[in-house]
């Protein structure tokens, strides 16, 4: 007997879509008020290169920040890790 579950879809694609990219948006906006080029920051958070970085602050390819990012983007911008997710004014 094989038995099926129906799991429901919990967050929807357009939810986590719309939460990556506030986020992304969020550590975009306050990079260039800190006047930090995106390799500074890729470089500060343990990347190699900026090229990594910028798919995730863009969240272009499905690429999206990962909570030791934040954690680090939190202390680099001298702010609490909450201000990543605060809705786009």
């Amino acid at each position: 007997m094989i038995l099926v579950f129906n799991i429901p879809d919990i967050v929807s694609d357009k939810e986590s879509e719309e939460f990556f990219r506030t986020i992304s948006y969020n550590v975009k906006r306050m990079r260039n008020e800190r006047g930090i080029s995106q390799l500074e920051v890729a470089l500060s958070i343990g990347q190699k290169s900026s090229g990594f970085y910028a798919n995730t602050e863009n969240y272009k390819h499905g690429k999206h920040f990962n909570l030791l990012h934040l954690l680090k983007l939190s202390k680099l911008f001298d702010v609490d890790i909450a201000e990543f997710f605060k809705p786009i004014q």
